[in-house]
């Protein structure tokens, strides 16, 4: 007897009219898990494609690793350099999966605990879309965050962010970015200082633990990482949005696969060139001061447009769209940093502005584009 025999055996005391029956979507959930579903679109508008939620989920996942594994070595590398002591690449991989790995743990299972919970309550089938925002939320998260307020993160954002607006496909807002903005305004102290950024800092006397961007909105001039440390990821920053590199990795899969819009990302890139290009010229504080290259290297920025504002549920859908919204998160994140040194990284509350302008900015292009066509179309009438 093959996998999928026993999976139909098992699957027989759930089926419709049978004893569990409620309990279908929770055991439909492992299946689809390990095999395509073999139900077809039937209703709405549709196209012939292979894929399907699950491998687009499965691609981002994949897209996510580069950043994530190296999130894990660069947590390690963080602690142990404060103790000024020798240590292999191992260990920080140890070290960084001792503190990460729970993390993820938690994530996935309140997380998933809430999914299968409304989805028996509701009696419609376990959706794949928090299979990204489970690895997301933590990486995007200080490493020592406490793990309730992670689980307490996860379940805001699955409650509040997701499940209220009708489940997956249907959230106006980014899960993953939802949960961090929970738990910044709920918890600030754990989300913001120098002491949140590097592996138990705290029990180690005057760590340089603060981000890049924390250091100059403190009025801090003299940073003690170059360029290609910024690039690499080599900084103090959250789990794993301090590698630009790895980032890139990732982007260019997205892109190939078609999953990410590469409109979007080049959007934000020229908005907060452009933006932080000015502010360099205007230069009255160490952040307008700071080069515009620099702000598309740190702060998470780079992981922000590319696994977050990329997000299809909740970005803009139209081509103009897309080149909008991507500007005016890249304007937005630059701004967000220069005027607010109480959240210099910006481009959370960005993305999430833009979320919710979103359809706004379709439906104004879709408008323009009616409009257009009825002109056209009086034009060669008169004609």
């Amino acid at each position: 007897m093959n996998i999928r025999q026993i999976l139909d055996t098992i699957k027989k005391p759930f089926k419709k009219g049978e004893k569990f029956e409620k309990f279908a979507p929770a055991v439909n959930a492992f299946d689809t898990f390990l095999f395509v579903p073999n139900h077809t679109t039937k209703h709405g508008a549709h196209i012939r494609d292979a894929v399907d939620l699950k491998r687009t989920m499965i691609t981002v996942i994949i897209a996510l690793l580069p950043a994530l594994i190296y999130g894990i070595y660069n947590t390690g590398f963080q602690y142990l350099s404060q103790l000024d002591s020798d240590f292999t690449t191992m260990e920080a991989i140890i070290h960084g999966s001792y503190k990460i790995v729970p993390m993820i743990a938690v994530s996935y299972i309140v997380g998933l605990t809430i999914e299968f919970a409304f989805a028996i309550f509701r009696g419609h089938e376990v959706n794949e879309g928090y299979l990204v925002t489970g690895l997301l939320i933590p990486m995007i998260m200080p490493v020592d965050i406490p793990l309730w307020m992670v689980g307490l993160s996860v379940a805001f954002a699955v409650l509040i962010g997701k499940e209220a607006f009708g489940g997956t496909g249907m959230n106006i807002l980014n899960p993953a970015l939802t949960a961090r903005a929970f738990a910044f305004f709920a918890y600030p102290t754990y989300m913001s200082g120098n002491k949140v950024w590097v592996s138990e800092a705290s029990n180690v006397d005057g760590v340089s633990g603060e981000t890049i961007l924390g250091m100059l909105a403190a009025g801090e001039t003299n940073i003690p990482f170059d360029v290609s440390q910024m690039f690499y990821g080599a900084i103090p920053g959250s789990i794993a949005e301090t590698s630009t590199l790895m980032v890139l990795i990732g982007a260019a899969l997205l892109i190939y696969t078609g999953v990410g819009s590469w409109r979007i990302m080049l959007g934000s890139v020229i908005g907060a060139a452009v933006t932080g290009l000015l502010f360099n010229l205007w230069g009255a504080n160490e952040l307008m001061s700071f080069n515009w290259f620099n702000h598309l290297i740190v702060g998470g920025f780079a992981f922000g447009i590319v696994f977050m504002a990329t997000d299809p549920v909740s970005a803009a859908q139209t081509t103009k769209g897309k080149w909008i919204y991507g500007i005016l998160v890249g304007l937005f994140c630059i701004l967000i940093r220069v005027f607010n040194p109480a959240y210099p990284e910006g481009v959370m509350l960005a993305i999430l502005l833009m979320n919710v302008f979103a359809p706004t900015i379709d439906h104004y292009v879709i408008e323009a584009n009616i409009k257009k066509r009825l002109s056209r179309k009086t034009n060669l009438n008169v004609a």
